[in-house]
């Protein structure tokens, strides 16, 4: 079957529904329906079923973000599928992987559905990156990702709910669970291949690898974010069921408290973002996920409460719904025609920490799970230094403070 081409510039005549904002909020909405329930469910899955303990769950998230490393494989992808198809089909992939996740409780099982759920999640989010920044234009961009923020949020939020208030009257199991999540994101993704033309960018992509010198901060800080971002995914929401014995519906309860102050404060920080800027969004970011990693670690060392751990678990993903401003930030510096290849590279970046942090950290957890949260404000702390040498307007040729300033022209 031969998709329909619509050229990006006459998308304003198309059903507002079928126009690429549309597209991208239900994607936004579909992704969640499956990633969201696999980690609600995950942690206390893999104890119950599966028996982890800390370095067990250390390398599934290892496995899990080899996927992520290798995203510069969409590049070779490009050649022969267009990008928007291949983030469908990724999407489909992962519902399909999270639909029989139930099926395989062991450790090997759990690892190679991890994978190719993985494999799906990452693919999708790389090119879904691409098309946000290609298809949305600079001055609404921070408004709009700010809004599919809210968006995966209400997703979520629904979800999450429908746990809470079933799980334990309706006796479910994490078969249904997981079938019936797949299944949907899986069914979402295929109406998406069928119902939307296949929407011509402006600017033609590179169908290369590009590593530019002048793009360096944005690496460096999706560097630290991916480091940073593990040490929370990884270890965060397994503290609550380790050492706090969290049941499944409590700890998603605490998904469902973070992802309803994500729908509502998602607009706000898309403006935010816009009337401040990308460094005053990121520094802020940053500084807050310093002293909030310093207060995990507290918690471990001075044996603070189960509360204060709640508490800062949802300020803790609260802070981390910013991190699109350093989209917008690759958006203002980046050549139109780079914006694929270099999501492609930037997520391959973000994820080398991923391959071996997780597994590492999962020994030192075993001897001191406030030492891996020390870590991980000591990463907060080097982001929101290197987030200041963000311009205040940036832009080719003025990427960082550091950048040599055009020459003025003579008065």
């Amino acid at each position: 079957m031969r998709l329909a081409k619509f050229p990006l510039a006459e998308a304003d005549t198309l059903p507002r529904w079928r126009r690429p904002e549309g597209f991208l909020i239900l994607t936004a909405a579909a992704m969640p329906i499956a990633f969201a329930t696999w980690n609600a469910l995950l942690n206390n899955f893999v104890v119950e079923a599966a028996h982890f303990d800390g370095s067990d769950i250390g390398w599934l998230h290892t496995v899990r973000e080899i996927p992520g490393f290798l995203a510069i494989g969409v590049i070779a992808l490009l050649l022969v599928i267009r990008e928007q198809v291949l983030g469908v089909l990724a999407l489909i992939l992962l519902g399909l992987a999270t639909a029989v996740t139930a099926w395989f409780p062991s450790l090997g099982g759990i690892l190679v559905v991890t994978l190719l759920s993985s494999v799906g999640f990452h693919y999708y989010e790389t090119v879904n990156q691409s098309l946000q920044l290609q298809w949305l234009p600079k001055d609404r961009a921070p408004h709009v990702l700010g809004r599919l923020v809210a968006v995966g949020a209400a997703t979520s939020l629904a979800a999450y709910g429908l746990l809470v208030l079933t799980w334990e009257p309706l006796h479910l199991s994490y078969d249904i669970v997981y079938l019936l999540s797949g299944g949907t994101c899986a069914v979402l993704a295929l109406f998406c291949l069928l119902a939307y033309p296949q929407f011509e960018a402006r600017e033609p992509q590179a169908r290369r690898m590009v590593l530019r010198r002048r793009y360096w901060l944005y690496y460096l800080l999706q560097f630290l974010a991916g480091a940073r971002r593990q040490i929370f995914v990884v270890f965060a929401a397994f503290m609550m069921v380790e050492r706090f014995g969290f049941r499944v519906d409590q700890v998603t309860a605490l998904f469902l408290i973070n992802y309803l102050a994500n729908m509502v404060l998602g607009p706000v920080f898309g403006r935010f973002v816009g009337h401040f800027g990308e460094r005053n969004a990121l520094m802020f970011e940053y500084a807050g996920l310093t002293l909030v990693f310093l207060a995990y670690a507290g918690i471990y060392h001075f044996g603070w409460g189960v509360v204060l751990a709640a508490g800062l678990y949802v300020i803790d993903h609260m802070f981390f719904s910013l991190a699109f401003a350093l989209k917008t930030y690759l958006q203002k510096i980046a050549d139109p025609a780079d914006i694929a290849p270099t999501s492609a590279v930037a997520f391959t970046i973000n994820h080398i920490a991923a391959v071996f942090l997780p597994a590492a950290l999962g020994y030192l957890w075993l001897v001191s799970p406030a030492a891996v949260f020390g870590l991980a404000a000591v990463l907060a702390a080097g982001s929101m230094g290197a987030a200041a040498l963000i311009p205040r307007h940036p832009e080719p040729g003025n990427e960082t403070v550091l950048a040599r300033p055009a020459a003025t022209p003579a008065q």
